[in-house]
């Protein structure tokens, strides 16, 4: 069954929200050691537009900030453990789905979602050409017949989609966000946010659609540089968005200028490709006002002096 459109965060806990606490995101992911995606990614944009993750560790990559080299899954059970365990203390409004290395994981958390069928569920379909034919294959299989029926909103890349979705597609156009909307609502999908979609001078266009329509979008100007973690960024933030009370069209909006603004500021931390940087707000101006003679005097005060050990 699929699960609730999202309109507003889940209700049975709203009585007892009056300390307003931010709404919580339970996000499935893999450790990243780089940084740039997984659940380095999904914690960061959470918090940083207002929410507050409830993260379970699905696995690890062994990558740097250019390729994925390996990834070792968790078991099943130590999965469900970890979410089950703090869904019985705190509660979720909404799951995100991120990359979970295994069959047997994808069933898993289908099956927690199933038993939350009224909290939303929005799963992010990365590229994954890195991994193993043959494990791709059965990965993309169970996520197809298992989470989407238990999906609200799938994001993913337009040509990631295409080739899963609409694998036979023979049309001499490529397909738009409404068919490949039309291709998830077949597997139960209400929503699908569908980016980097190629439009001229050199844009990008990011459609929100159902089978019925196109729903909202931007639309942003190619950058030069290549990213890792950008679908982690965008769906961890529509996920909070979401969870924290915003309708559906409008997250996707923000959620959409959000990533503009962490890929505006991305950073490269190693040798191979930027970073966004999800945390831009934070940053101090790059020209600072000029101190006062009275203001550097009063910092020189403030400063600590050497660690010293002394015996």
């Amino acid at each position: 069954m699929t699960n609730q459109t999202p309109t507003s965060p889940a209700s049975e806990h709203e009585d007892a929200d009056d300390d307003a606490s931010p709404a919580c995101v339970m996000v499935f992911n893999a450790s990243d050691p780089s940084g740039a995606g997984g659940l380095a990614a999904d914690v960061t944009a959470i918090a940083s537009v207002g929410a507050h993750a409830l993260p379970v560790v699905t696995g690890a990559y062994a990558r740097d900030t250019a390729e994925v080299m390996d990834h070792f899954p968790f078991d099943e059970e130590a999965i469900a453990e970890q979410a089950r365990t703090i869904l019985e203390d705190s509660p979720a409004q909404v799951f995100k789905v991120g990359f979970v290395g295994s069959p047997e994981a994808v069933s898993a958390i289908a099956e927690i979602a199933a038993d939350y069928a009224d909290v939303p569920l929005i799963a992010y379909m990365p590229n994954l050409s890195w991994w193993d034919e043959s494990q791709i294959d059965l990965y993309l299989d169970a996520f197809r017949e298992l989470m989407l029926p238990q999906t609200t909103v799938l994001v993913g890349n337009h040509s990631t989609l295409w080739r899963w979705l609409l694998p036979d597609w023979s049309s001499d156009r490529s397909p738009g966000a409404r068919d490949i909307a039309k291709a998830a609502a077949e597997m139960g999908v209400a929503y699908t946010l569908v980016t980097g979609i190629p439009a001229p001078e050199q844009h990008l266009d990011n459609v929100l659609a159902s089978p019925q329509a196109v729903l909202g979008g931007e639309k942003f100007e190619r950058f030069e540089a290549v990213f890792s973690g950008a679908g982690d960024t965008l769906s961890a933030a529509l996920a909070a968005l979401v969870a924290s009370g915003s309708d559906l069209a409008a997250a996707t909006s923000e959620a959409l200028a959000y990533l503009d603004r962490c890929l505006d500021a991305g950073f490269r931390p190693g040798m191979g490709n930027v970073v966004p940087d999800r945390l831009f707000w934070a940053q101090p101006d790059a020209e600072p006002e000029e101190l006062t003679e009275e203001e550097v005097q009063a910092l020189q005060v403030l400063d600590m002096p050497a660690h010293d050990t002394k015996h």
